[in-house]
This record gives structure tokens, sequence and C-alpha cells, in this order.
């Protein structure tokens, strides 16, 4: 947008609509997407986007209007730098071990654990082993908004994968756990009180789907990218628009879960999560529902 200049014509950009013309305007629709296992399965170090820009009429690179998800390839003997535009990172380890060295400071992880950056952010990674990383961030959202981030919102977190797992059998203990419309830890901050998510602006669930479990379907305003972290076969996802009288999905799409893929969730649609197996699966749904909360625009609504 370029600066208003001395003697120019300050109307030149001004337009008019009939309400019911633009109050409701065709913005694209978050499209349901995967990505693959594979595409991030073998290869030298790299950043990986998710980048469904194009479909959703975006000029940067986006996996959702706010979010942006990566997939990290880490080889051993070559690290990767990263430096969003953003106020919120969170990375997940898919596989393997290393470390990330943060404003001097040195986080080692493992398969399995999670962690998260707030503004700066900048990154230097590097791993012992062939390993992959699951990142996601809110640059999109940032780049929405012309900004750029000033200040820290939260403290950087790490949850190991020993206390996520651990947190998920408390759950699975409770007395009524397996009625539970879903069976897993949110995670959370100190700094995110009100909101109760792991950033400011993003929320994520460790969910456990147990062997023979039917998770009835909910939906919520945020988008979410449901990330597979593991699964046998016959555990897959249905997503729908609508939902019937009897709750049932009408014509839903069918995600079915592979380790390490990844699929989109669009706002406002039905999901059900569905396990035909003998085996328990995990998936990691992050979404940009903490910037959600805080507008109290999330609605989360479950079938009856």
């Amino acid at each position: 947008m370029t600066k208003p200049q001395a003697g120019r014509d300050w109307t030149a950009h001004a337009q008019f609509f009939e309400y019911t013309q633009a109050a409701d305007p065709p913005v694209p629709a978050v499209p349901y997407d995967v990505f693959p296992a594979s595409r991030h399965a073998h290869g030298p170090s790299a950043v990986l986007p998710w980048d469904l820009s194009a479909a959703l009429r975006c000029p940067w690179p986006a996996t959702s209007p706010g979010l942006l998800a990566n997939f990290v390839r880490l080889a051993p003997g070559s690290g990767v730098r990263t430096s969003p535009r953003a106020s919120s990172q969170i990375f997940y380890v898919i596989s393997g071990a290393g470390r990330s060295r943060i404003d001097q400071e040195e986080l080692s992880w493992q398969a399995g654990d999670l962690f998260t950056l707030s503004a700066p952010g900048v990154a230097e990674h590097a791993a012992s082993q062939d390993s992959v990383l699951y990142w996601v961030h809110d640059e999109p959202l940032l780049r929405y908004l012309g900004a750029s981030p000033s200040e820290a919102r939260f403290t950087p977190t790490l949850y190991t994968r020993e206390r996520l797992l651990a947190e998920v059998a408390k759950v699975r203990a409770q007395p009524g756990a397996q009625r539970r419309n879903r069976m897993g830890v949110i995670m959370g901050n100190s700094d995110t009180a009100q909101t109760m998510t792991v950033t400011h602006t993003m929320w994520s669930l460790l969910n456990v789907l147990p062997p023979g479990a039917v998770q009835k379907p909910h939906r919520h305003n945020s988008v979410a990218l449901d990330l597979c972290i593991s699964a046998p076969a016959g555990v897959y996802t249905l997503i729908s628009r609508e939902i019937g009288a009897d709750g049932s999905l009408v014509n839903p799409q069918r995600a079915q879960w592979s380790a390490g893929s990844a699929f989109v969730t669009p706002p406002g649609w039905w999901h059900s999560h569905h396990n035909e197996s003998d085996a328990e699966a995990f998936v990691l749904p992050i979404q940009d529902a903490g910037f959600h909360t805080w507008m109290r625009t999330l609605d989360i609504r479950f079938a009856k």
C-alpha cells in the first residue's frame, strides 16, 4: 500500500456496495487437502511448506488464512534455519532426535516432543539422526494484518513425549472418559491462562483414539491442520459440511489416517474420528483456535 501523497485525490480508491451484494463476499473456501508422509520421507535437509495459497487466493504462502504448516527434514551433518515473521510457532518431532539453538540457548528434542517459540523466534535446527519436524506458525495472519511481532506474548516451552503420554494416561483413567467426544490433553501455557491454549494464537491437542472407538462429530470456526502421529489400517476421519437430524454426517469426505501424514479440516465442517482396528491411534490437530477464542468466535458445537 502506498503512503498518502500531498495533493493526491483521496477519493480515488473509494468503493460502494449494496448491502446484500457485499455483506458476505465470496472469498475462496478453505479446501480439504492432504499432505502425505511420502513427501517428507526422504531427501536432504529442507523446509517443505504445505502451501495452499493458490486455492485461497492468498499472496503469501499459507495452509489456511492464518497459518502455514511445514515439514522440516533434517539429515545428520546439515541444518536448517527458521525465522518466520510470526508471533507463534509450534514444532512437533515426528521422528529422530536433535537440537535447536534459539537466542544463544540450546534445546534438545526427540521423537514425540513438542515445543513452542514466540517472537522473534529465530532458530537453528540440527539433527543427530534423520529427523522430521511438523512446524506450524501464524505468519499468514501477521502478513494479512501488515504487522511484524514486536514482543513475545508467551514463554517458549517444551512438552516432552513422556509428560504428554503421562497426561493422556491420567485423562483415560478418569471416570466417564470413554464417553467423551475426544480423549486427550490440550496443551496450555501459564502466559495464556485466559484462552488456555499452547500459544496466544494457536491451540493443540494430543488425542488418542482407542481400538473400536468412534468420537462423534463436532465442529468449530478454527481451521484444524491434523497430523496423524500413529495409526494402523482402519482408522479415519469423516468430514462434512452438513450433519443430519440423527447426528450423522451428510456426504462426508474420508481422511484416512497414515502416520506422518496431515489433512485439513476446514472451518465450520463437522468431523468424527473412527477406529475400526484393534490398536490405538494418535492424532495432533493444530488450530488457530487461540485467536478465535480471544475474538469470541470459536463457536465449538457437538452433535447431539
